[in-house]
């Protein structure tokens, strides 16, 4: 026996000296017990990077299997190859790879028979990392062949922490992105670094240099808390939380940079309108430097983040300001029909209330979900007080006439309907999508259609008129009656309730009937009348 036979030599060892880390996981599967005893013993001081070694045990394929599954963390396996079949390590490292889908454990193979299965065709037919005669494996090639296995693990690992974190970054600034409201977005921030870092719940992010009013500029105010902070948004930092952490986060702000404690961070972050902030994270570890890459990586989404919300409250703003416009010319167009046909009074305002109500509940009713969605509620009861803009073209004689008209006079009142939609179809072409002005010219041209087709321009029937105008079709008659006329006086309320529904599916749309109803059934008199 040579030197290097050493295998079953024995040793003593220190226990007192070994390294508080967790020890890396070694899994021995082989149907020799001396095999089993015989690796332990050579490898009984072994250590790599200041980690012990743990051995498991496992005496056929099928076990071996178990164990793994029990144990995901295990570095290293050494497989025989002959156990319960003459094939059974083999099939193990299958299993192992596809089968409980572990490409990251370290496979070396062990073989009593090195003639039954060419080196060569193993190697390349199984996704092992070595092949070895179990003769070949002196002590100190066992050593060797130990710490290339678990260098390239740990390099793996690494590599699959990474991986995942940056997964874990994308799927999160993917959440916070969708978010539009900025105390939403701060919450998220907070949430999503929690998750990130697998640390518990405890944080606040704080803006420097001044509240969301701008009454302080030297303070720093709360904008997000979790855990034991969350009850604090909105207040000065200095005067809530521990002394400690309202100084290291003015640390982080005033010198521009993280900073990294056993159980704490502080994350200093500048978005692009110039108004720093800082996240306290009550980590309860110290951060690694994986752990470091991945915040450096998730602040720059968070920035991104921001630039985002503050354009998109910028555009909303905007938006707000061109749809107090929109309105505001809409009316006037109303008030020019009005002014003509000024008996009417606040017909169209009313009109307009009544059926962004009917399109709320069937929206609520899901009667039309693929025509009904909150923009299509908003959009609707402006639109439709755009519904008698054609008026402009009807003789003051008819419009104004206190009698009943003639057939020639009713056919020149019908034109309204053309021309109005007329009217609108050339503002529309200066749009693009779906806008309360290609409803406005729906309903303009269609709300005298009937559900059975007797109605005009177009004779259309049932679901082929717009649902914009069947809409306005129900809540115009019905103001119509309930309104003085120079030709009538005002229906009783129920008596024009009445009359509607004993016209669903003749005159109107019976769902619209349905949800006028409803609609009716919680109103007030009152309301239908300013």
């Amino acid at each position: 026996m040579d030197d290097n036979d050493l295998i079953f030599a024995d040793e003593d060892e220190d226990d007192d000296d070994a390294p508080r880390e967790a020890p890396w996981q070694v899994l021995i599967v082989d149907d020799e017990p001396q095999v089993h005893d015989a690796t332990r013993l050579a490898l009984r001081s072994f250590a790599f990077r200041n980690r012990r070694v743990e051995f498991l045990s496992a005496y056929s394929a099928a076990e071996g299997e178990a164990v793994l599954r029990r144990n995901p963390d295990v570095a290293v396996v050494f497989l025989d190859v002959v156990m319960e079949t003459d094939d059974a390590g083999l099939r193990l490292v299958e299993r192992i790879r596809t089968g409980l889908h572990n490409a990251i454990v370290r496979i070396i193979l062990r073989t009593g028979q090195p003639g039954q299965a060419p080196e060569e065709d193993v190697i390349v037919n199984y996704d092992i990392n070595d092949y070895k005669a179990k003769t070949e494996l002196t002590t100190e090639k066992l050593f060797t062949v130990t710490v290339a296995a678990l260098r390239s693990y740990q390099d793996l690992v690494a590599l699959d922490l990474s991986r995942r974190g940056l997964r874990n970054i994308i799927e999160a600034s993917a959440s916070l992105f969708q978010q539009r409201s900025l105390r939403q977005f701060n919450t998220g921030v907070l949430t999503q670094l929690s998750g990130l870092l697998n640390c518990g719940r405890e944080g606040i992010l704080c803006a420097a240099r001044g509240d969301t009013r701008g009454s302080d500029p030297d303070e720093f105010y709360i904008l997000a808390g979790a855990g034991e902070f969350e009850k604090l948004v909105d207040r000065p930092l200095t005067s809530t939380v521990d002394r400690d952490v309202a100084a290291a986060i003015r640390c982080a702000v005033n010198e521009r940079h993280n900073i990294y404690e056993p159980n704490y961070s502080v994350l200093y972050i500048e978005p692009p309108n110039h108004r720093e902030l800082a996240v306290y994270l009550n980590t309860g570890r110290f951060l690694s430097e994986l752990d470091r890459s991945l915040i450096e990586v998730f602040c720059s989404n968070i920035t991104i983040g921001y630039e985002n919300i503050h354009l998109y409250e910028k555009m909303k703003q905007l938006y707000e300001q061109l749809k107090i416009a929109h309105e505001a010319t809409i009316v006037v167009l109303a008030d020019l029909c009005e002014y003509k046909d000024n008996d009417t009074g606040d017909h169209v305002m009313r009109v307009a209330r009544m059926s962004g109500e009917i399109a709320r509940v069937l929206r609520d009713q899901n009667a039309f979900p693929d025509h009904i969605d909150d923009n299509f509620v908003e959009q609707v009861a402006t639109a439709s007080i755009l519904h008698d803009i054609g008026k402009v073209g009807t003789p003051d004689r008819i419009l104004q006439k206190p009698g009943q008209l003639t057939d020639e006079e009713r056919a020149v009142m019908q034109q309204h309907t053309t021309t109005g939609g007329n009217i609108l179809n050339r503002a529309c072409r200066m749009l693009d999508g779906k806008t309360y002005l290609s409803l406005g010219r729906e309903i303009a041209f269609h709300h005298h259609e009937r559900f059975d087709g007797s109605g005009y321009p177009s004779g259309l029937v049932g679901d082929d008129i717009p649902l914009a105008a069947r809409i306005v079709s129900v809540t115009d008659v019905f103001d119509a009656l309930t309104s003085k006329r120079p030709y009538k006086d005002p229906w009783p309320r129920d008596k024009a309730i009445d009359y509607v529904r004993e016209r669903a599916g003749s005159h109107f749309d019976p769902r619209v009937v349905n949800a006028f109803l409803t609609v009716m059934a919680v109103r007030s008199p009152e309301s239908e009348s300013g």
